[in-house]
C-alpha cells in the first residue's frame, strides 16, 4: 500500500490531492481544487503572471485540505509529487517548490512528473481501467496527440497536432462567435439544437515533404480560419448569426478528425482499445462519436472519469504510483521546470543531475 500527496499547477488550476495505491488499485483519498477560469475569462484566456500569483494564494490551503480529508499526517505519506513540465514556467515553479520544500522537510522522496503521463495515468482512476497494450488519444486546451501505451510502459507518440491543439481551436472559435471562455463547454451548449451539415469545413490534414500526407496527424489552423471566414459572411445577411448551426458545424469537424484518425490508427496497428484522455476528452459528442464508430470498428472505448479529464492533482498522484510501482525511485531536488519537455524522455526526470 503506498500513499502519494499530489500537486498540480502547470496552467490555470491549483490542485491538491492524495491517491492510494492497494493491491493494484487506486483511490482518491482526497481531491482539491481552485479553478481560475473566471478571472481569466475577461481576458479570454489565461494570463500566466495572473496564474501564477493565484496558485501561490491557493496551493497552501489546498494541501492542509486534502490532507484533512484524507485523514492523514505528511508521515503517512511515502513520496510527494508534483507537476514539472510541460506548463506555464512561473505556474508549474510554484508546484514544484512547494513538492521539493515539503519532501526535504519531512524527508519523503520527490517525484517530478510529466503533464502528458499524468493525462495518459488518469484512466487508471476509472472504476475498470484498460489493461495494455493500447491507444491514447489526448486530446486537451495546450495538446491532440495520439500516443501507443505497450504492456511494458513504453510509450510511442504516432500523432500530433502540428498548429492549433483541439482545445485551442475551441477556445478561439469560441471568442469568434462571442461565446464565453473556456470555448469548449461554451461551444457543446451551443451547438445543442444545431444543424451539424448546414456549413461545410475543412478537415484540415499535414503534408508529408515528399508527397501525401501523415495519417495520424492533425492541423486545425485551416479550420479556424474557415470559421472565421463563414462568420463573416453570416454577418452580411440580414439576419442573425445562426450561432447554434455554426457551433454544431465546428464541433462535429473536430469530432469526427479526431474520431476518423484515432480509429484508422487502432485498424493500422491492429489495437481493440483505445483511450480518450484530457479535457477535451469531457466533450459529449466526441465521446458519443468515439463509443458508437469504435464499436462498429470492434475497439472497445476507454474514458478517464469525466471528474478527472481537466487538469486536476489526483491524476498526478496516479502517474507517480505508477512511477512508485515499477521501481524505487525519486527526483533530484535540484530539478526546476520546463516548458517543454518530450513525453518520450521522462527518464531523466528521475536522475541524479537533472536535465533542468
Amino acid at each position: 500500500m503506498a500513499k502519494v500527496l499530489a500537486l498540480e499547477t502547470s496552467c490555470d488550476e491549483s490542485a491538491a490531492a492524495v491517491v492510494e495505491q492497494s493491491d493494484g488499485r487506486l483511490q482518491v483519498l482526497s481531491h482539491q481544487i481552485a479553478s481560475q477560469i473566471e478571472e481569466h475569462a475577461q481576458w479570454g484566456g489565461v494570463v500566466p503572471e495572473i496564474a501564477s500569483r493565484r496558485h501561490v494564494e491557493a496551493l497552501p490551503h489546498l494541501i492542509d485540505q486534502a490532507l484533512n480529508e484524507a485523514g492523514l499526517p505528511i508521515s503517512d505519506l511515502d513520496a510527494i509529487a508534483a507537476t514539472v513540465t510541460p506548463g506555464l514556467v512561473g505556474a508549474l515553479m510554484v508546484g514544484s517548490v512547494t513538492g521539493r520544500t515539503l519532501a526535504a522537510l519531512h524527508n519523503r522522496p520527490f517525484i517530478a512528473i510529466h503533464h502528458l503521463e499524468a493525462h495518459l495515468a488518469s484512466v487508471r482512476l476509472a472504476l475498470s481501467p484498460p489493461a495494455p497494450p493500447y491507444l491514447v488519444l489526448l486530446v486537451s486546451g495546450g495538446h491532440t496527440e495520439l500516443i501507443r501505451v505497450d504492456a511494458t510502459g513504453v510509450l510511442e507518440r504516432l500523432g500530433r497536432s502540428h498548429d492549433d491543439a483541439a482545445g485551442e481551436a475551441f477556445d478561439k472559435v469560441a471568442r469568434l462567435l462571442g461565446l464565453e471562455y473556456p470555448g469548449g463547454p461554451a461551444i457543446q451548449a451551443a451547438a445543442v439544437e444545431g444543424d451539424t451539415t448546414r456549413f461545410t469545413l475543412p478537415k484540415g490534414r499535414v503534408s508529408k515533404p515528399g508527397g501525401g500526407y501523415y495519417p495520424y496527424d492533425f492541423s486545425f489552423s485551416g479550420l479556424k480560419t474557415a470559421m472565421l471566414r463563414q462568420v463573416e459572411a453570416c454577418r452580411t445577411w440580414d439576419q442573425p448569426l445562426p450561432l447554434a448551426d455554426l457551433a454544431a458545424s465546428f464541433q462535429q469537424v473536430v469530432v469526427d478528425v479526431l474520431v476518423d484518425r484515432s480509429l484508422r490508427c487502432c485498424s493500422d496497428l491492429r489495437l481493440t482499445t483505445l483511450v480518450m484522455v484530457g479535457g477535451v476528452a469531457a466533450n459529449q459528442r466526441l465521446r458519443e462519436c468515439m463509443h458508437a464508430r469504435g464499436a462498429d470498428q470492434g475497439v472497445e472505448v476507454h474514458l478517464a472519469p469525466l471528474s478527472y479529464c481537466t487538469d486536476n492533482a489526483a491524476m498526478v498522484g496516479a502517474a507517480a504510483l505508477g512511477r512508485l510501482q515499477s521501481e524505487a525511485i525519486s527526483s533530484s531536488l535540484a530539478l526546476g521546470v520546463s516548458a517543454r519537455w518530450a513525453l518520450e524522455n521522462c527518464a531523466p526526470l528521475y536522475q541524479s543531475n537533472p536535465p533542468f
